[in-house]
């Protein structure tokens, strides 16, 4: 492969493969974005529906002990229990699935008090179904339910209500981590697109030195030949196909003085 050419195929080489680095560069940073994105959105979608059912067992079970404690109604018995073991079961899957757990600690604590709230009140304040009345009288029920049930509902449902915001919060660290992902999936097709300006840059300039100025330069001389006889002269130094290209020229008009001669 001659100068010239070897010139131009390097050039073009040395782009192509820069384009293909740094666009696998870049899918492979794009791909880590969409899938940290991912995780993270469907982090938070999953830890907003465990808060959502927590929220509504505890509701489910506040409505249970009312028709317990202070209407006497043991229908409702059953639902206070599935209530609470949907409670626990839900609070066991967040704390499974939390990447800090201590965000659900006063969420446990609370969850812990309500059961032994429950289950203290199952064992010593049910309706008696022989008796057919509660061993505590109405007043008594609602002033237990006013009193102890009701701080103990109260600091579970805030508990979880700060669990869910919490989770709200936590997409500002990962937000500017995405961002910083972005930037470095950027950062290789800048920097490619500045190395890419340069060197077409260098092969305008080699283009123009080597090729173009030449070529342009010999066409003058080459018109002038055989328009006015004016001798074939081409300033410069040529290299390369350019001053093979000059020699052919050189030697065509010694021929064609020759056999003129």
């Amino acid at each position: 492969m001659t100068g010239l050419r070897k010139r131009v195929t390097i050039g073009f080489l040395s782009i192509v493969c820069l384009l293909f680095f740094s666009g696998m560069v870049s899918l492979v940073e794009l791909s880590r974005l969409s899938h940290d994105t991912d995780d993270i959105l469907r982090t938070n979608k999953r830890s907003i529906e465990l808060a959502k059912a927590m929220l509504d067992a505890a509701y489910n079970h506040n409505v249970a002990m009312i028709h317990l404690s202070v209407f006497g109604d043991r229908d409702y018995d059953s639902l206070c229990t599935a209530s609470l073991e949907r409670l626990e079961e839900r609070l066991q899957a967040a704390q499974a699935e939390a990447i800090d757990r201590s965000v659900l600690d006063s969420t446990a604590f609370a969850a812990t008090d309500l059961r032994v709230l429950t289950d203290s009140y199952m064992a010593f304040g049910m309706p008696d179904p022989a008796a057919g009345k509660a061993f505590r009288n109405d007043s008594e029920g609602a002033r237990w339910y006013k009193n102890e049930y009701m701080a103990v509902y109260i600091r579970l449902t805030s508990s979880i209500k700060a669990y869910m915001t919490s989770t709200q919060s936590s997409l500002a660290p990962h937000t500017e981590q995405m961002k910083k992902n972005a930037y470095r999936a950027v950062t290789p097709v800048l920097i490619s697109l500045a190395v890419m300006i340069a060197i077409v840059l260098m092969l305008y300039y080699f283009m123009s030195i080597y090729c173009v100025d030449p070529i342009l330069r010999m066409n003058k001389s080459l018109g002038d030949w055989l328009a006015f006889r004016m001798p074939f002269a081409v300033k410069g130094d040529l290299k390369d196909e350019m001053l093979e290209l000059k020699e052919k020229i050189d030697s065509l008009i010694s021929l064609f003085k020759q056999n003129k001669a």
